[in-house]
């Protein structure tokens, strides 16, 4: 079943009705979304800055945990559609919290 590799684990054959797969991807998308709401929580901004250094960390623990890089199109689509809801939901909600506070950029001096 699940083991400490599960949270790297590119090698699964993706499957919808392989449970163990389904459990991957769920957790993975779970929580990214979860830590894009965290991190608009704690930065109150440029949560996508975050989002992109948590991915960046997470890419090289798993090529190092799993020994070899992941070329499996179905990792790359779990994790880019994660880094995405994260994002965005991260994003709208530090917007809505703290749009009075934004810091927007003056672009007349360039």
């Amino acid at each position: 079943m699940l083991d400490g590799l599960a949270p790297f684990d590119f090698k699964t054959n993706p499957s919808w009705i392989n449970p163990y797969y389904l459990v991957l991807v769920i957790s993975l998308e779970t929580t990214f979304f979860i830590c894009g709401l965290l991190f608009a929580l704690v930065v109150e901004e440029w949560v996508w800055d975050y989002a992109i250094t948590v991915t960046m960390i997470h890419i090289i623990i798993t090529s190092a945990v799993m020994s070899e890089f992941p070329l499996m199109l179905h990792w790359w689509l779990a994790l880019g559609s994660g880094v995405i809801s994260m994002i965005c939901g991260g994003q709208i909600l530090a917007y809505c919290l703290f749009k009075d506070n934004f810091i927007y950029p003056i672009l007349d001096d360039f």
